[in-house]
């Protein structure tokens, strides 16, 4: 398993959007691609600015290849939540899952 990780700054209203384009677009999206296993949006508030991270779990380098393409370091994000952000990371982290204390162990 290999988690993706992408962040990003808006405001608060901006991520209320970036929120609702979360959960009604790009995670319908997600569940259709074959590999990608679940996903967290986390946020945070200070000082009047929402950082917001995604970590997205994939099966495979393939599967997460598929979702952006054959340059996977490089962040995918659509015109609908560019235009609701602050700014941006172009780039991702990726890890490899060693201990997921959340799924049984098989």
């Amino acid at each position: 398993m290999i988690v993706r990780t992408w962040s990003a700054r808006a405001t608060p209203d901006g991520a209320a959007a970036y929120h609702a384009y979360f959960e009604g677009t790009l995670l319908p999206e997600l569940l259709g691609l074959t590999g990608f296993a679940g996903g967290y949006l986390l946020a945070r508030e200070a000082d009047g600015v929402v950082e917001l991270t995604t970590h997205t779990l994939w099966e495979s380098a393939a599967a997460i290849r598929a979702f952006a393409g054959d340059t996977m370091d490089h962040s995918v994000v659509e015109p609908e939540a560019r235009a609701v952000l602050l700014d941006f990371d172009t780039t991702v982290i990726h890890r490899d899952v060693l201990v997921d204390a959340g799924r049984p162990r098989q």
